[in-house]
């Protein structure tokens, strides 16, 4: 992969800030979560564009392991089932079930390795599972003290992660409730004396392909909790081994900034989406703590997807636009498939 050639391959556009985005899997599709309470699907190659009207801000989006359903969690608590592909009533796609999942705002969603089960987690410290396929409650998981940002099954389908703004990162037995480890991330955390604030936690958090490391992103040396000021920090974890972190990756120069999103890629990339005063896409080689590359984006971003086809990465940004911008294969790849 040759990310130095990575270029914009599509400027979708809405009318509000964005905040979410995730391809759907059959790459199609493409979902964002906006500040007017709708998710926006386009169709990436037509560009046009439905509603999905949800009544709060969605930063959860998930799919059924098939792809003919996406899966809400916002602001008001209620996860919400909508249909992928249907064609839109007067630019809007219905319902297909809705579940007062939780007290506030739900941070994050995401769906078993198999299908079968849906994980919610948010601002009331508790994890929950879902039945996929009905939306009826199956367990209900406590163990956090602090705000849950994020969470992922592993790809194994037995364990399952969560973690909390101050960047405790609990391990599950999902199918029992179980708690199994835990370890924290200290680097994500920071306490602003003068406001008497915690800032940080796990703005995002991803696997690699075979389940050996996990991503967790955020921001790192903050001086002014009010205002957000620190630096973009990504640290991975050994499955295995836990805490402490194998390295840390930073933005040379020390941006200022929060990571929202970030991708580790089956080609060994690291790469992560860069919200703060300016926009940006970093990517990081194994090992090395410096980005090797960037990309200045038009504005500040606030959530990263990578596409099936591993070629493609979408970036919602506070201005409304949704850019997809395509990767390129190295040389000796593209004869090879030619």
């Amino acid at each position: 992969m040759d990310v130095t050639q990575t270029h914009t391959a599509h400027n979708l556009e809405h009318e509000s800030p964005l905040i979410s985005c995730r391809f759907d899997p059959s790459g199609k599709f493409v979902f964002a979560g906006a500040q007017d309470f709708s998710v926006c699907r386009w169709n990436i190659e037509s560009g046009e564009k439905s509603k999905l009207f949800t009544g709060s801000w969605v930063r959860g989006l998930t799919f059924s392991k098939d792809g003919k359903t996406i899966i809400t969690g916002g602001t008001d608590g209620r996860l919400i089932w909508f249909p992928v592909a249907d064609a839109a009533v007067e630019g809007e796609l219905k319902p297909l079930r809705e579940v007062e999942a939780h007290e506030g705002w739900i941070r994050a969603v995401a769906t078993s390795p198999d299908g079968k089960w849906i994980a919610s987690a948010g601002n009331d410290l508790k994890v929950k599972l879902w039945n996929a396929a009905d939306g009826k409650p199956v367990r209900e998981i406590l163990g956090h003290e602090s705000h849950i940002y994020n969470l992922a099954f592993h790809p194994d389908g037995k364990h399952l992660v969560s973690g909390d703004l101050k960047t405790n990162m609990i391990v599950w037995d999902f199918a029992t409730g179980k708690q199994i480890r835990t370890w924290n991330s200290e680097n994500l955390l920071n306490y602003d004396k003068k406001f008497r604030a915690f800032i940080g936690g796990y703005r995002g958090i991803a696997f690699n392909q075979d389940g050996t490391q996990l991503a967790g992103s955020g921001i790192t040396n903050v001086t002014n909790a009010f205002a957000g000021i620190g630096n973009p920090s990504i640290v991975i974890f050994d499955w295995k081994k836990g805490a402490p972190p194998l390295i840390e990756h930073l933005s040379k120069g020390a941006l200022r900034g929060v990571v929202w999103g970030v991708v580790l890629h089956p080609e060994e990339i690291v790469i992560g989406a860069v919200g703060g005063p300016a926009g940006y896409l970093l990517f990081w080689k194994p090992g090395e703590a410096e980005d090797f590359h960037r990309i200045r984006l038009p504005d500040t971003a606030r959530d990263l997807s990578l596409a099936p086809d591993g070629l493609h990465l979408a970036t919602a940004h506070f201005n409304g636009h949704l850019l997809i911008h395509k990767m390129e294969k190295k040389v000796e790849e593209k004869k090879e498939t030619a």
